[in-house]
């Protein structure tokens, strides 16, 4: 196809800085194209299918098993072998394509660095574009950084491993119109890296790793799985240069895993426990189930019953088809101005992978670098010289549907303190946000938009079902408006504050909206 028969089915709409024109070219751009007239349709119809399913739940449908897929749960097969490079994975950390961040993950002694194009990364078109970039230039080893002061960054001869995480299929890219549509945001931030990067991945030795975020069906794994296909055809590359691990992140996923993982066996290599999007899935799945609210979000922790009960069956399932089962994300940040919250942070770390490598998890995230070390000692001590303990079963592991949706927390309470943090969390975030900045420490915790949707959605939960909170009072409109004033007092007038202070309250009110992103994403 000419260029100019792509000029006029594609539209950037957006500047193009003199630096990213190569990497936006006509060639990029027409296999794009190629996958969003291939795929989009689909991509769309299984948002629609979504829409159904939450209306059921609505009406008081449960989750459950499928049925139809029996046959699969029940024969044996196992997913490919992971390339030697995917092998072991005991620390992965993750943060967005920014170029420093790149260098520095890349450097931090993490089996693998996940690159996020996703939940830590606001998609603002600069972001968007030089994250693609970044990752071209890591790939190639050539990413290097000046800060201010003269420090150079640079890669050392050992790096982790890369993989890369596109959004969510419910997001679009507005700056790429084909046809006038909006590019799907998880074509096109796969798209452009696999276009880009594939045969020098493969040059050196590994591959193009993916994470695959927000899945919520089987056949929207097997929608990836014809992407992948596809792709690997239209560059000549074999099958299998594709890898990717599932976050499993929603509540519905769940009840199709080994259907996600037999979609996907060609190019699967894992399942992740997406511990902080599990619990948004939970809120957001069954918020018209009247009544129903959780407690305060410290006191959801992975060992209440629902959250051990899908992590215990997320380990059983990967290692009984040979896959990877990766832990949950440490969110603590060091914090070096008090040593005493940051021995606790840092013991609470070490508790948590150690309950994940005595489970059975092959490996686990972190945030920060500095956390790096601890989660390593933690693994490497229960492993010994064993990449992985995939040969442990978890036969002793018995999960029903039933367990599955336990969502009674012993001594689980909403309090004023809980509201405050909520509000304080989801403004300081989303402000953040529409700023350009999707990775924020907050209270020395890590928050993406993942952490972000829990603390609206809590918010609206309990104010839907007037949440007893633990002093008697009932969490209503008006102690929303008295600590949101509160907590926007302390934040100072920064207007991307009250902006978000806004965007917050349009969140809390009337029908639940699926996604903050969805709605932040036109004010960028």
């Amino acid at each position: 196809m000419s260029t100019a028969n792509v000029a006029k089915e594609i539209k950037v709409n957006a500047p193009v800085e003199p630096e990213w024109k190569p990497f936006l070219s006509a060639d990029a751009l027409d296999f794009l194209r190629e996958l969003h007239h291939a795929f989009n349709d689909r991509r769309l119809e299984l948002l629609k299918q979504r829409q159904e399913r939450q209306r059921r739940l609505d009406q008081g449908e449960l989750p459950d098993f499928l049925p139809a897929t029996a046959n699969v749960r029940n024969s044996d097969w196992k997913v490919a072998p992971p390339p030697p490079d995917l092998e072991e994975r005991k620390v992965e950390i993750t943060g967005p394509a920014d170029r420093k961040m790149v260098i520095n993950a890349l450097n931090s002694g993490a089996s693998v660095f996940m690159a996020d194009f996703e939940d830590s990364l606001a998609p603002t078109w600069a972001n968007l574009v030089q994250g693609q970039l970044n990752l071209h230039d890591a790939v190639r080893r050539q990413i290097s950084l000046e800060a201010e002061g003269g420090r150079v960054y640079k890669l050392n001869e050992k790096t982790a491993v890369l993989v890369v995480r596109p959004r969510g299929w419910h997001l679009v890219e507005k700056h790429v119109l084909i046809d006038g549509q909006p590019i799907s945001g998880s074509l096109f931030d796969f798209g452009l890296y696999f276009y880009h990067n594939a045969q020098a991945l493969r040059s050196n030795g590994t591959g193009a790793y993916f994470y695959l975020p927000k899945l919520e069906s089987h056949l929207e794994a097997r929608l990836w799985s014809d992407v992948f296909k596809h792709a690997e055809d239209r560059l000549g590359v074999p099958r299998g240069t594709i890898r990717a691990t599932v976050l499993i992140e929603t509540i519905l996923a769940t009840f199709e895993m080994d259907e996600i993982l037999y979609e996907l066996k060609e190019h699967i290599t894992g399942l992740n426990a997406g511990r902080w999007d599990y619990i948004f899935s939970v809120i957001k799945k069954f918020r018209k189930r009247e009544g129903f609210y959780l407690p305060d979000r410290g006191q959801v922790t992975m060992t209440v019953p629902f959250m051990r009960a899908y992590t215990e069956l997320l380990v059983k399932t990967c290692h009984k088809r040979g896959a990877h089962a990766m832990g949950g994300m440490a969110q603590y940040i060091p914090n070096r101005r008090n040593p005493e919250t940051n021995r606790v942070a840092l013991q609470k770390v070490r508790d948590d992978k150690e309950r994940e490598s005595r489970d059975g998890f092959d490996g686990t995230w972190v945030a920060h670098p500095d956390l790096v070390p601890i989660a390593m000692e933690v693994f490497d001590k229960h492993l010994g010289n064993r990449p992985n303990q995939k040969e442990r079963v978890r036969e002793d592991v018995n999960v029903s549907a039933r367990d599955l949706l336990n969502f009674d927390i012993a001594g689980g309470r909403v309090t004023e303190g809980g509201l405050r943090n909520n509000i304080s969390v989801a403004v300081q975030y989303m402000g953040n946000w529409l700023a350009g900045r999707g990775a924020v420490g907050i209270f020395d915790l890590m928050e993406d938009a993942a952490t972000a949707e829990i603390s609206r959605s809590q918010i609206w939960q309990w104010l839907r079902w007037g949440a007893k909170m633990a002093d008697g009072r009932v969490a209503d409109r008006q102690i929303y408006d008295r600590l949101l004033s509160e907590e926007l007092g302390k934040l100072g007038g920064a207007p991307e504050f009250g902006e978000a202070a806004k965007l917050l309250t349009r969140l809390i009110e009337g029908d639940f909206i699926e996604f903050l992103t969805l709605i932040a994403y036109d004010r960028l």
